[in-house]
């Protein structure tokens, strides 16, 4: 079995290849590392390689890495998650990043709850570009009305959008939603200078997210290995 050190420097490699093959420059792509279920051990072993953007999808399982690890001054942590209303609070004093915006109820509650006392929160606005109706997000065409409303509250700071990509769509289709999600974010980005963040692309079209202008990729199994648990808690 590989080691998480393994993993890690695979995945880097993978990122670094694809972003030569499509004359990007590789500091121009982040990877967030998806360590949800996984113990704060084990990210602060990926952290001790010289990673620093982790992302989690359940409130309470982040918040006890999220103290486990707060020796470490300069990890930033990112929902990624479904947010719901009853968890915001949580989430708005706790995390640098949410990247699964959907919602005006959730941004306002975020909005509200985001202590004076810390930056504002980082915020990517999800789209839901495939149009599935099982999937969460803003439908393309609200991505930019929604953004405008985010941006206008305090404490929130718009950085971009995020989306996921379709499972079963072949690359043809692929490719098409994700340059639909970058004229979106490049729209966005001639109205609001700071935005500088299109999430989108995980492990199976990590290649493609980034010929597509992607510029953060979210990978989680191929760094820490299967899920420990099957249902983490929310």
């Amino acid at each position: 079995m590989p080691s998480t050190e393994q993993n890690y420097q695979a995945v880097q490699q993978r990122l670094q290849q694809a972003c030569r093959n499509h004359q990007r420059d590789p500091t121009s792509v982040r990877l967030l590392a998806v360590s949800k279920t996984k113990p704060a051990a084990q990210v602060e072993a990926v952290y001790r390689l010289g990673q620093r953007a982790f992302g989690e999808n359940y409130v309470q399982d982040g918040l006890e890495k999220i103290t486990a690890l707060a020796h470490l001054s300069d990890i930033e942590w990112h929902f990624i998650g479904p947010l719901q209303s009853n968890k915001s609070r949580l989430v708005a004093g706790h995390f640098h990043w949410v990247e699964t915006v959907d919602r005006d109820k959730i941004a306002r509650r975020l909005s509200e709850q985001r202590p004076d006392t810390m930056p504002d929160l980082n915020i990517l606005v999800q789209v839901n570009i495939s149009r599935e109706a099982q999937k969460a997000g803003v439908l393309p065409e609200q991505a930019l009305d929604f953004a405008r409303t985010v941006a206008a509250l305090p404490r929130l700071q718009l950085r971009g959008l995020m989306c996921i990509a379709e499972a079963e769509a072949d690359q043809a289709v692929l490719a098409a939603q994700f340059a639909q999600m970058r004229t979106l974010f490049e729209q966005l980005q001639q109205e609001f200078p700071l935005v500088d963040t299109l999430s989108m692309g995980m492990s199976a079209d990590l290649e493609l997210a980034i010929a597509c202008g992607s510029t953060e990729i979210r990978i989680g199994t191929d760094i820490f290995g299967a899920r420990d648990y099957p249902d983490a808690p929310h």
